[in-house]
């Protein structure tokens, strides 16, 4: 296909889509924004765009489709603006925001002018930020929720999917509602809950020290998503917030169940809470990307000797295999001296692993 792009914002998102355009339409011109201009340079100097506008204005008027890769209060001025602006006819707008309530509502501006607007959610993420982190195989697999505002064709759906086949993203359609209700049950309440956890740690650790040490292990895991950047959280808490109160309220409830199974000391009932769990929890996709980044991490049992930690990076090294973290834990589940090492993709850590192996004793792991 080929035409003029616009991206607005230039960060691991607009960066990564900007890539995965410019592999599957090598025809297309892609034109960056952004407010940051070493973002913009280096967005040029490493090609991930062909060329910078020196406003919105100048970049949206010729654009064939314009993508807004930015945080939803952003994106809701940079609709208002567009929807003043003299736009080319049959041009296609499309943003990635992580909420979309007050996005569809925004897009009413554009959708009254007879701008088509298909709100977009490419469901996928890294542990870096910036531009210099786009990557063209980020959305690979995974979900790329799209909201078209009311009134859009499946034409115009049907192109926009066509702009970005090159993500090897999987579509899904949805409305506004039913999109933040999704990702408000499988994302954005995970976040609140291990947030709080961390806060009930913090606390316990006031009156022994020990909690903080022996939470180095499992509980840092399986609360790492507290760590997540706060002013996006915060804004995404703001713009989701009736379906966020309606699960507290559910999640309430929930714990409400779970105390009465605590005072009645019913073993069956409480061996059922688990199980069912369990088996739901089990029966979910291994190897699909969703709307959390998934962690793929490689518990190797090291002996204690200088040089250990260097060895084994040094054999990953060699391999030209890409680590994303590294730490030891004291403690996970009675195992001592615990080297963790974190992986971008699942395939790179079978191969870390197997090449450990291959060349040493160590036993590894890995948690599904």
């Amino acid at each position: 296909m080929k035409g003029r792009v616009l991206i607005i914002g230039l960060g691991l998102i607009g960066g990564s889509l900007a890539l995965c355009i410019k592999g599957a339409h090598p025809e297309s011109e892609l034109i960056g924004f952004d407010v940051n201009q070493n973002q913009v340079d280096l967005a040029k100097m490493l090609g991930i765009i062909d060329g910078a506008a020196d406003s919105i204005v100048e970049g949206a008027v010729a654009a064939d489709l314009i993508i807004i890769a930015t945080p939803v209060k952003t994106a809701m001025e940079m609709m208002s603006l567009l929807a003043e602006l003299p736009l080319k006819e049959g041009v296609l707008i499309t943003d990635t925001g992580s909420t979309k309530g007050l996005i569809m509502e925004g897009a009413n501006c554009l959708t009254e002018k007879g701008v088509p607007f298909i709100g977009g959610h490419p469901m996928a993420g890294s542990h870096k930020s910036g531009v210099a982190a786009a990557k063209h195989t980020l959305f690979e697999n995974a979900f790329y929720l799209l909201t078209p505002a009311s009134g859009v064709s499946k034409e115009a759906v049907q192109q926009l999917t066509i702009w970005l086949k090159g993500t090897k993203a999987r579509f899904l359609h949805v409305n506004g509602d039913e999109h933040d209700f999704l990702t408000g049950v499988v994302s954005h309440f995970p976040h609140i809950i291990a947030a709080s956890l961390v806060h009930q740690a913090e606390k316990a650790n006031e009156g022994n020290a020990l909690v903080s040490r022996l939470a180095a292990g499992g509980f840092r895991d399986i609360t790492r998503i507290a760590s997540s950047n706060p002013r996006m959280w915060r804004d995404i808490l703001i713009q989701n917030r009736d379906v966020l109160i309606s699960l507290v309220v559910e999640w309430q409830r929930e714990m409400d169940r779970v105390k009465d199974l605590l005072s009645g000391g019913d073993e069956d009932l409480i061996y059922n809470f688990f199980d069912s769990a369990k088996k739901f929890r089990d029966g979910l996709p291994a190897r699909e990307k969703g709307a959390i980044p998934s962690f793929y991490d490689l518990f190797i049992d090291v002996p204690d000797y200088p040089g250990v930690i260097s060895e084994i990076t040094g054999y990953l090294a060699e391999e030209r295999i890409s680590i994303t973290n590294i730490r030891i834990i004291e403690t996970r589940e009675d195992i001592y001296g615990v080297l963790v090492i974190s992986f971008q993709t699942p395939e790179d850590r079978a191969r870390a692993r197997q090449f450990i192996e291959n060349l040493t004793d160590y036993e590894t792991s890995v948690a599904e």
